[in-house]
């Protein structure tokens, strides 16, 4: 059996993927397996898989759902996921030629697969040009909760993590709503409880957002999908550590009541408290979210 597990949800992006099966073919390592979930496509997404299993150069794994959006496509990926441990590489990232060469390496140095306190490990995301996205950890190689890398350490921006398989499939599955397809990926959050990472700078992926992600669209994504983003506000407010990133969470919660037209603006919220304390930043925000929606503005140095 291999050992890691590269999975892609994917939706009509067969013109991204073959730049990253050319990352992934290339690889001076092949200890993986490429999981492609394809999350209802109507493009040549399929057939072009399938030229690609026939090739026969690196082991592939083609599953087809119903369109549901990235998260249920997280959903099935940990469904099949048999490997010790797995990264989801998105349809526009791809991985440097020593990627997975370095995720073994890094695992067998370290030892990381022997401490049951780690929830797996966590490197840099960076630009084509090869600058990191956000900033660097701290130090070159430390130990700290997801929620603390950027609360505590300063280390903002898209990283990208390794986990142990095992420790995310025990978890329940992303929600679905049936008028909505986007939920916040908040697995790494709640591992907090009972596990910490190893972190690394060291590039681990190249990252490309692309004009119509949900990364470049994000305030458009509180618009539509506002029953998923306060489910995810309300996992932050009950695992968070931290009164700061509660209380942002407790922002985003009345906003997303505020989007659903909620009479209630404290519904779904853990702490009721804090919610009241809450409200008129909601408000605020939700005005926020309009007007950048509205005003089609780049939100490049909103991401963080």
């Amino acid at each position: 059996m291999k050992t890691i597990t590269i999975f892609t949800p994917t939706y009509n992006r067969a013109y991204l993927l073959p730049r990253l099966y050319k990352s992934l073919r290339d690889q001076t390592n092949n200890d993986f397996l490429w999981l492609i979930i394809d999350d209802g496509s109507s493009d040549n997404t399929k057939e072009l898989v399938a030229e690609w299993i026939l090739e026969n150069k690196i082991d592939i794994q083609y599953q087809y759902k119903e369109n549901g959006g990235m998260h249920t496509g997280h959903n099935t990926a940990f469904m099949l996921i048999n490997t010790e441990y797995s990264v989801c590489v998105d349809s526009d990232d791809f991985l440097l030629l020593d990627s997975i060469e370095k995720f073994i390496s890094l695992i067998k140095k370290h030892k990381i697969s022997e401490d049951k306190t780690l929830a797996g490990f966590i490197g840099l995301n960076i630009t084509i040009n090869g600058n990191v996205i956000g900033n660097k950890f701290p130090k070159d190689i430390m130990r700290s909760t997801y929620q603390n890398i950027s609360y505590k350490h300063n280390a903002v921006g898209d990283k990208k993590i390794v986990f142990k398989s095992v420790n995310v499939k025990k978890l329940k599955p992303y929600p679905v709503f049936n008028t909505e397809k986007f939920v916040p990926l908040y697995f790494p959050i709640i591992l907090d409880s009972e596990y910490e990472y190893l972190c690394f700078n060291t590039d681990f992926c190249i990252v490309e957002y692309q004009d119509d992600g949900s990364t470049i669209n994000i305030f458009k994504q509180y618009i539509k999908n506002p029953q998923g983003f306060r489910f995810s506000r309300r996992i932050e407010m009950i695992h968070f550590k931290n009164f700061k990133n509660k209380l942002k969470s407790a922002i985003h919660l009345v906003s997303s009541n505020i989007i659903l037209k909620e009479i209630n603006l404290l519904k779904g919220s853990p702490n009721i408290l804090l919610t009241i304390l809450a409200i008129p930043f909601g408000i605020v925000w939700y005005f926020k979210i309009k007007l950048m929606v509205n005003s089609k503005r780049d939100i490049s140095n909103y991401i963080k």
